[in-house]
């Protein structure tokens, strides 16, 4: 039986159940006046005529008998209901709508994400394209108060930061190695290696980390094929990328790819998503 199904017998329990309660209550509700009423009605009788006492002992008898078998039978839809609606909450789990709708490039049999043939369409190497570092430099400037814009704009042209374009930016500028490593290890932002063609970002907030956002993290490594100490795979087509939060608290555990967010997600459903991307 599918999460799905399985979804909509749940469902159609809960409702039921809320449905008995519901009765149940309007029906106890309306008889309990007249049921009262002929209570003293016979009280009433029996203290004028001592043989009515048999007749509003069983009425008594049958109200109270009436009120425990309504009680067993709410007890009863009540543990019904939360036992579906645990189950309903369990297979919204595992039955989220998956963010992409592109052809899987899955590796048949192995569970692991199989790089296509066509490289990626990555930046020239640094070697070839420094010109774009004198630009730079001739555009904002070449003393130390331009090393942040400087490395901010070589990241965007390289989506990191090259050693070759670092010496570059030394050699035509005032700014010295030191203070380039400093600024370059100071800011989260800046890269020293090589980004992967599909950033991933998982969310390890304080919600998402409750909610599994190491384990997405770990399988996700795995399911790319990322070396231990590296967050990029061999074939440089992902980053993996753990960031402190998204933004995005009501959809936790999320990632981001390539700056598509994904919610509520699992280890499964976690690659499910990457696995439609590319």
């Amino acid at each position: 039986m599918t999460a799905r199904r399985t979804m909509w017998i749940a469902g159609s329990i809960v409702a039921l159940c809320v449905a008995i309660l519901c009765v149940d209550y309007v029906v106890a509700a309306s008889r309990a006046p007249a049921g009262a009423r002929r209570i003293l009605d016979l009280q009433a009788q029996t203290k004028a005529d001592a043989s009515w006492a048999p007749k509003l002992a069983a009425e008594q008898k049958g109200i109270t008998a009436a009120r425990l078998a309504r009680k067993k039978r709410d007890n009863v839809a009540a543990w019904v209901l939360i036992a579906a609606a645990v189950v309903f909450l369990w297979g919204g789990q595992y039955c989220p709508q998956p963010p992409f709708r592109r052809p899987s490039r899955l590796k048949a049999g192995c569970g692991q994400y199989c790089p296509p043939h066509k490289k990626a369409k990555l930046p020239r190497a640094p070697e070839d394209d420094l010109a774009f570092v004198q630009s730079a430099v001739a555009q904002l400037g070449r003393t130390k108060e331009s090393t942040i814009p400087l490395l901010q704009a070589i990241q965007t042209h390289y989506r990191y930061l090259p050693d070759e374009a670092l010496r570059r930016v030394c050699e035509l500028t005032e700014i010295t190695p030191a203070e380039i490593a400093g600024t370059s290890s100071f800011y989260a932002r800046f890269r020293r290696s090589p980004v992967g063609e599909h950033v991933i970002r998982v969310c390890h907030g304080t919600a998402c980390h409750v909610s599994g956002a190491r384990q997405i993290t770990e399988e996700l490594r795995r399911y790319l094929a990322i070396p231990e100490g590296s967050d990029t795979d061999a074939a440089r087509q992902f980053t993996l990328d753990e960031v402190a939060c998204l933004g995005c608290c009501s959809l936790a555990p999320m990632l981001m790819v390539d700056g598509h967010p994904a919610g509520k997600l699992t280890p499964a459903t976690a690659c499910e998503a990457l696995r439609v991307t590319v």
